[in-house]
């Protein structure tokens, strides 16, 4: 289950659009997988700025607290604030109700440099 018209991340996020100026990150489903049942999603607000790499929020699962990392440099446009009541959606929707944050990215081209679905699955298959 990896859309062909996404970009990913090594620590697997999810990138879709661009072409507005904004992307949509999520995380993928090979990632809720492995964290089982999500229970609390917290993420940074509209207008703060991210740094690629470094921390976007966080998710708790009922195995874990894990990091979500920021895919590009930016600023947060929107958050997905319906994951405040329903963190679950991400366990059903990776790829569409369950999207975390929206980005302007400081250059939308670095949409390019990450990884393509067939990257992607080579990463999780190995």
């Amino acid at each position: 289950m990896i859309p062909e018209d996404l970009r990913y991340t090594a620590e697997h996020e999810w990138v879709a659009g661009g072409g507005d100026g904004v992307v949509r990150v999520g995380i993928t489903h090979f990632a809720q997988d492995a964290l089982g049942d999500i229970v609390y999603v917290q993420l940074h607000e509209a207008g703060a700025v991210v740094t690629a790499g470094e921390s976007l929020g966080e998710i708790e699962s009922t195995k874990s607290v894990s990091e979500i990392y920021a895919p590009l440099s930016g600023t947060v446009s929107a958050r997905n604030e319906a994951l405040g009541d329903t963190p679950e959606v991400i366990n059903t929707d990776p790829y569409g109700a369950g999207w975390l944050v929206e980005i302007t990215p400081d250059d939308p081209a670095a949409v390019d440099g990450l990884l393509s679905a067939g990257a992607y699955r080579e990463l999780t298959e190995s």
